[in-house]
């Protein structure tokens, strides 16, 4: 189908998923080409104040009703999980390489970004589907998990990885899912240079442990990588679409996996900027480009209709759109390491979020604000 011919109908599904797209770019991190496939069951509860959910699309909106999604009231909460995989190793298990929550409260007006770290020790749920019994260990594993088909030991499903790390974030945060975007390494770099890149102020010299300055990979070599290495200086960059994943990829540098959660954190706000600047909505034949561009790399799993959610935060200001870090620290020590946990500041911070007070609580706590 050519998407120039696109129905009406069809470019405002894509439209929806663009939106989607723009929220979740950076989930990505390290991932490798994957797809979430599968059934398509709804990813969570309805959404607030939305009736039961309805299948993924797109009817045309009519001109005298109500626009899509003019039911959602919130809170709402997605789930935007980065996929690491190895397409070279038969039967590789998906692992979620970054997962990121969007907090939108009642009335729709603001939203809060946050970030788990992979090796968050987590209390992941059975998961008979998978012959999981259950246990405390590192959050990226529960996709891992959950994505085991019995009898089928080297075809991972990633569509049953997403359901049981969607009901361990849900425990662990307190919060209910509404709906979730798994994000994919092939066509990141095209989707970001179809933008024509993204400004971004980094705050950190890093240098990057995968590319060249050229943007070629580097050389394996034992105990890593050799050769010349791409580096990002501090202040005002512009970065094309290999060098905005490069970036957000790298968590070998000073604050390691909570400074890549940062970086990932604040090319999403650059993303949204640059939607935003461009009023890509009121540009079809840029959506068009746009989609063109992910391809399959974007896989939403959701109770509504992808373009009910995107109509809905529509309206979302720029600058009420608040990234929010949250501090942890290592448990164990050496070898005896065993993942990471978040700091009381960190852990209050979701405390506060769930009872609506998340404004009181970053004025009382500018710290975990993510500037830039």
């Amino acid at each position: 189908m050519v998407l120039g011919s696109m129905a009406p109908r069809r470019r405002w599904l894509l439209l929806g998923l663009t939106a989607l797209a723009v929220v979740a770019l950076i989930a990505a991190g390290a991932v490798v080409i994957t797809r979430l496939t599968g059934d398509n069951k709804p990813g969570g509860a309805p959404v607030g104040g939305s009736p039961t959910p309805s299948p993924v699309g797109t009817p045309t909106p009519s001109p005298s009703g109500p626009p899509p999604g003019a039911d959602i009231t919130g809170p709402l909460n997605l789930l935007l999980v980065g996929v690491d995989t190895r397409v070279s190793v038969p039967g590789w298990e998906p692992h979620s390489d970054a997962v990121l929550v969007l907090h939108v409260p009642k009335g729709l007006d603001r939203a809060y970004l946050f970030s788990l770290p992979r090796d968050l020790l987590v209390d992941i749920p059975a998961f008979p589907k998978a012959g999981y019994k259950g246990g405390k260990t590192k959050l990226t594993h529960a996709m891992s998990f959950g994505s085991r088909v019995p009898g089928k030991p080297k075809q991972p499903s990633t569509a049953q990885g997403y359901e049981l790390l969607r009901s361990t974030v849900s425990g662990y945060t307190g919060l209910r899912i509404d709906a979730g975007a798994v994000l994919t390494f092939n066509g990141f770099d095209r989707l970001v240079d179809t933008l024509g890149g993204v400004d971004i102020y980094v705050d950190q010299r890093v240098e990057s442990l995968h590319r060249r300055p050229d943007g070629k990979y580097r050389e394996s070599a034992p105990g890593g990588y050799k050769g010349p290495q791409q580096v990002y200086e501090k202040g005002e960059r512009h970065l094309n679409g290999w060098q905005a994943l490069d970036y957000a990829r790298q968590r070998y540098i000073t604050g390691g996996d909570y400074a890549r959660q940062r970086h990932q954190q604040q090319l999403i706000r650059a993303m949204t900027r640059k939607i935003l600047d461009e009023g890509l909505a009121k540009q079809p034949e840029r959506v068009d480009q746009v989609v063109s561009a992910l391809g399959d790399t974007l896989v939403y799993v959701g109770g509504r209709k992808i373009v009910d959610i995107a109509y809905a935060l529509s309206g979302l200001p720029e600058n009420r759109f608040t990234l929010v870090g949250l501090p942890g620290s290592g448990v164990g020590k050496g070898s005896a390491y065993r993942g990471e946990q978040l700091t009381a500041e960190g852990r209050k911070f979701l405390t506060e979020l769930r009872a609506g007070r998340a404004d009181a609580y970053l004025a009382a706590h500018p710290g975990l604000v993510v500037k830039n």
